[in-house]
């Protein structure tokens, strides 16, 4: 089922998500949507915040972009990324490493909004997968900024948070045009 993504300004959005103690039927279901969901938006990433939920649980898939390479390793040793999507990331954790790298982000709770954004390039994660298995895998390219960025979301920190003052004083009025926008949508509920 394809679900409502959130827009900047609600109050999900800055919410720090609950670790998710079981794998339960609707935990599942919740996966499914959130992958349909984020396939059905041309996203390469979803936090459960971004549906409304203050879990933490994200889900991302980077084959869809060919412009951006990304890599990943496993046990030390490199693996096609294209065969571990898309990737499930439950209670996340993440150390970020090397040289920080400037690149470009976008996200779904901000439509048609992007900016250059400053992080790591590369992102060690250890999590639970949808089965509640433990994995570890290192990340770098797109992954490594699409992970970072999902976790980020898990704990209320949203890209424009990220973005340089100079970056986000010439996006102020599309994102205080769509804050508004989304409060007026949300008294209406």
């Amino acid at each position: 089922m394809i679900l409502e993504i959130v827009k900047y300004g609600h109050p999900a959005l800055r919410q720090k998500g609950a670790r998710i103690d079981k794998i339960t039927p609707e935990i599942k279901r919740l996966i499914e949507d959130m992958l349909e969901t984020m396939y059905h938006a041309a996203g390469v990433g979803l936090a459960a915040q971004q549906i409304g939920k203050a879990l933490q649980l994200t889900v991302i898939d980077v084959r869809a972009v060919k412009d951006r390479p990304s890599t990943m390793e496993v046990d030390g040793q490199p693996v096609d990324v294209a065969a571990h999507m898309p990737v499930v990331l439950i209670n996340p954790e993440i150390r970020p490493f090397g040289d920080a790298a400037t690149g470009p982000e976008g996200c779904l709770s901000f439509p048609e909004i992007y900016s250059d954004i400053i992080r790591p390039q590369s992102v060690e994660v250890r999590a639970l997968n949808k089965e509640g298995k433990p994995i570890h895998f290192i990340a770098g390219g797109l992954l490594g900024r699409a992970v970072q960025h999902e976790i980020d979301h898990l704990n209320g920190i949203l890209f424009i948070d990220r973005m340089t003052s100079t970056a986000k004083s010439e996006l102020k009025p599309q994102l205080e045009a769509l804050q508004k926008a989304t409060k007026a949508a949300l008294d209406q509920k």
